[in-house]
């Protein structure tokens, strides 16, 4: 029997965004006929697949957690109905599977088990943020989380900055929401007035707040995070390659001055 295929389902931003508001028709429509779904959170998943639709009455419907705790070694257990040839709905918590989620563990074990991967079209809160950030979106990197601690994160986000300055590339982070205000503090501790930050929360919703300023600027307003999903953006001012000095004339040497002797002129004797 072939084995069945892996689709990743994108899910609204927001736990009270209506899926066909979200999600084009054919994400819906791949949706429609599954009955077996790996899931982050059982209870929003429920609540997302009813507002989607499905054939199957919700109580039919498969569901098996994937989420931070889940241990290795059940990867292969949720692998397997894929393997006896059922098709399967990898769903995140909200945004797209797989990056920056668990879900990646169970896409990476369909690779190698030869299952078809089939991602779908919906939002991604990263791209949604570098689209409306005016940062470089031509050269780009998503760092996922900094530490926690305060002396790490200061760390890291001058290591950021500095990666962003040499490559000449955007960063983007997130951070878990009650710590946002936190990341943010930070970040206008340790970067340069002059790097450019993104903050960009609620994307897609009715709250939707971006705002892009230099450090220096975001020092001189006094501005609240929200404690709601956020993506941040660093930009700092490119390194300039330091500038070639044009070589300075050397003095000629004496003999170079007197002109070489030819060898003609040193097989003739000197008159003294």
């Amino acid at each position: 029997m072939s084995p069945g295929r892996l689709w990743l389902i994108p899910t609204p931003l927001g736990a009270d965004s209506d899926p066909h508001r979200v999600l084009p028709a054919d994400t819906l429509a791949a949706i429609e006929p599954l009955d077996y779904f790996v899931v982050e959170n059982a209870r929003s998943a429920r609540a997302f697949l009813k507002a989607s639709g499905t054939r199957a009455p919700l109580q039919a419907l498969e569901l098996r957690e994937l989420n931070e705790h889940t241990p290795a070694r059940e990867i292969p257990l949720l692998l397997a109905p894929i393997l006896a040839g059922r098709d399967c709905g990898l769903l995140s918590e909200a945004g797209v599977p797989a990056v920056a989620d668990p879900g990646a563990a169970l896409v990476a074990a369909a690779h190698a088990a030869g299952v078809e991967v089939r991602p779908l079209v919906g939002p991604s809160s990263l791209l949604l943020a570098l689209m409306a950030s005016g940062l470089n979106g031509q050269r780009f990197s998503f760092a996922g989380y900094v530490p926690a601690q305060a002396g790490p994160r200061l760390e890291r986000l001058r290591e950021l900055e500095r990666r962003s300055a040499r490559e000449d590339e955007t960063i983007l982070l997130i951070e878990t929401p009650y710590r946002n205000q936190a990341l943010l503090d930070a970040a206008l501790q340790a970067l340069a007035p002059s790097t450019r930050l993104m903050v960009a929360s609620d994307l897609s919703l009715a709250a939707q707040r971006i705002v892009v300023d230099t450090v220096a600027g975001w020092r001189a307003a006094v501005r609240e995070l929200p404690k709601t999903p956020a993506v941040f953006g660093i930009q700092a001012e490119p390194m300039r390659p330091p500038l070639r000095r044009a070589p300075s004339p050397r003095a000629p040497s004496p003999r170079a001055a007197r002109g070489a002797a030819s060898p003609r002129d040193e097989r003739r004797p000197r008159r003294r």
